[in-house]
């Protein structure tokens, strides 16, 4: 739902992996961002309207997207197609940052526009200690980028797991996503990200954004 910048290009990225695709917006003029060659279905209305919604496919559908403009129309489109139709795959794109934590709670997948940009922003410009990446559908788990003291270069992973409670997603080395193993070492200029417990992330923040203590 929503066929702006957003979820034109959605929509063309999911057709090119091979995907069905469906678009809606109530304002038909809207679809003249999608490519000429798109070969999706166009359906004009409002995405929680059931009429629009059965037009579309959505009997069929394997996911759902919410990303029009307004914060109220994702949200409430996200919950029809999840409570009304059993879509199990749904996520809305929220500007405000707080609905965003609370409909992460209720189960509905959301993304915070803007706290997303700002964060990304401000990770380029100062150390930011930790920033969400994604948190799951309870907001109780996040993986996050952290920033890491220069002094735990050299040492393992898991070592800096067992200072922080945290447990190393991957790394991005060189631009190349990596998956550490036991034995992967950190190297200069490594981006970490972990998965954590929300309520750890600060203690995590501290263990790790500070130089590691001298072992005997």
């Amino acid at each position: 739902m929503g066929c702006g910048r957003v979820g034109a290009s959605l929509a063309q990225t999911l057709e090119e992996h091979g995907h069905s695709v469906a678009v809606i917006d109530q304002n038909p003029e809207a679809f003249r961002r999608l490519p000429g060659e798109f070969a999706g279905h166009k359906v004009t209305g409002l995405g929680f309207d059931r009429d629009t919604l059965i037009k579309a496919g959505i009997d069929d559908a394997f996911g759902f997207a919410a990303v029009a403009d307004g914060d109220n129309s994702n949200i409430l489109a996200a919950r029809v197609a999840r409570e009304t139709y059993g879509i199990e795959n749904v996520v809305a794109r929220i500007y405000d940052p707080h609905r965003a934590e609370i409909y992460q709670r209720l189960g509905i997948p959301t993304v915070a526009t803007v706290r997303w940009t700002a964060h990304q922003v401000l990770r380029r410009l100062l150390p930011m200690g930790a920033t969400d990446e994604f948190r799951d559908s309870s907001g109780q788990i996040t993986l996050a980028q952290v920033d890491v003291h220069r002094g735990w270069v050299g040492r393992t992973l898991v070592t800096l797991e067992e200072a922080s409670g945290a447990r190393a997603a991957y790394l991005t080395r060189y631009g190349d996503a990596v998956l550490p193993t036991a034995a992967t070492v950190l190297q200069e200029n490594d981006i970490v990200h972990v998965l954590v417990r929300v309520d750890d992330i600060a203690h995590v923040e501290r263990v790790l954004t500070a130089e590691p203590e001298v072992t005997e």
